[in-house]
């Protein structure tokens, strides 16, 4: 087995944006996991999950060239953000009180991975199409282990192959795993009113909703993506049910839960769900190995903040390993510590903040239902706090 400086397991976005990025800065990398299709995608049609990606991995993205590439007409800027309490309380946070262009942009799961992949084939970039079964360390290297062929032996390897990772279940790093008794139900709405490149957000008995805004389509029809973070049992019974009485349920309650906001909403996709973890392993890091994105963590949705926390490690990691001392290899366990240590605030704050949030708005204890309120309408009083706000989500990572 011949062995190369850096292997990168998986070929999600978090594993084709580590393998470009990691390129780019000079080193030997080779990527592994199976080819995404590469279909175009249908004009008024849209991929089921979608991320609101923050200005620093947007800034990320056009780094490795990947950005000015995507198609603008499928790109979404959003430039408010209204949260609702599940009284009268509201948080309006607008692009401008910060003097930025947007908040976030709401970009397709399948689009961008299409157009990540693209650009590593057209980079030249050693792409292995296999699947990774497992991994280990032979006190020499760090070896992948494949569905065919022989093993593929490294300096590191980065797993990044999402949240059922092979790599980290044989790496035998514990995996602290709370689940939320939740799931994210998923769908594409068509509203009767334009969004205006506003995102909402509603806390309620009923769970948490999102309406993230999608671009028009060619007939000049408004749509919005939703993600309701919802009761498991109620969530798993709406799965069950005909596509018909899916689509009378969601319209019903998502006029009452959203008072209207966007006018009538008509369901014009299938209805998709997954279940909800706070998951964070006992180390981000293993001999001669780095875990990435969600083979690392999984945080709860109603941040939004999911892929923006793995383009995170995925910055943090590539700076630790190109930048490390000549006389290093890529999987020194000084370099490995150096890139734990970048990651452990941040990933500290937003497990406490994403979780923190959830227990505040789950709980029904009357002083907390009015604190929570009472807090978000003294927030939107204060433009500082705002700003401040505004400024932490766009660096996070």
């Amino acid at each position: 087995m011949k062995k190369t400086s850096i292997l990168v397991a998986g070929s999600g976005i978090a594993g084709l944006g580590t393998a470009l990025a990691l390129a780019r800065r000079g080193q030997q990398v080779a990527l592994v996991g199976p080819r995404p299709d590469m279909q175009p995608p249908d004009l008024d049609e849209y991929h089921p999950r979608v991320y609101a990606l923050s200005p620093e991995s947007q800034s990320f993205l056009a780094g490795l060239g990947v950005w000015d590439v995507l198609p603008a007409n499928r790109i979404t800027p959003v430039q408010a953000m209204e949260v609702h309490g599940d009284q009268q309380g509201k948080v309006t946070l607008e692009a401008w009180q910060a003097a930025r262009p947007a908040l976030a942009w709401i970009v397709e799961a399948g689009l961008l991975e299409r157009t990540l992949a693209q650009a590593a084939l057209m980079s030249g970039l050693s792409w292995h199409d296999r699947r990774c079964t497992g991994w280990h360390h032979d006190g020499q290297a760090s070896v992948l282990e494949l569905d065919q062929g022989p093993a593929l032996r490294a300096d590191l390897v980065v797993a990044a192959d999402g949240a059922r990772s092979a790599v980290r279940a044989a790496s035998g790093l514990a995996v602290d795993s709370h689940t939320y008794g939740e799931m994210g139900i998923v769908t594409h709405l068509e509203a009767e009113l334009p969004h205006q490149g506003v995102a909402c957000q509603w806390f309620s008995e009923e769970g948490i909703v999102a309406l993230l805004p999608l671009p028009d389509t060619r007939g000049g029809r408004h749509l919005v993506s939703l993600v309701w973070s919802m009761p498991q049992d109620q969530a798993r019974a709406l799965l069950d049910w005909p596509q018909a009485q899916q689509e009378t349920f969601l319209a019903e309650r998502l006029a009452v839960l959203t008072s209207g906001r966007l006018g009538h909403l008509r369901v014009r996709s299938g209805v998709h769900g997954f279940p909800l973890f706070l998951e964070q392993t006992s180390s981000m890091t293993g001999p001669g190995l780095a875990l990435v994105s969600d083979a690392g963590h999984r945080v709860h949705p109603l941040a939004g903040q999911g892929l923006n926390l793995g383009l995170g490690d995925v910055r943090a990691l590539v700076d630790a390993v190109a930048g490390r001392e000549p006389f290093r290899h890529a999987g020194d366990e000084r370099v490995l510590s150096r890139y734990r240590r970048a990651r452990a605030a941040p990933l500290r704050a937003m497990k406490l903040a994403t979780h923190g949030l959830h227990s505040l708005f789950s709980s029904e204890q009357v002083p907390l239902v009015w604190l929570r309120n009472q807090g978000m309408e003294l927030v939107e009083r204060l433009p500082f706090i705002k700003r401040a706000l505004i400024d932490n989500a766009a660096g996070q990572g």
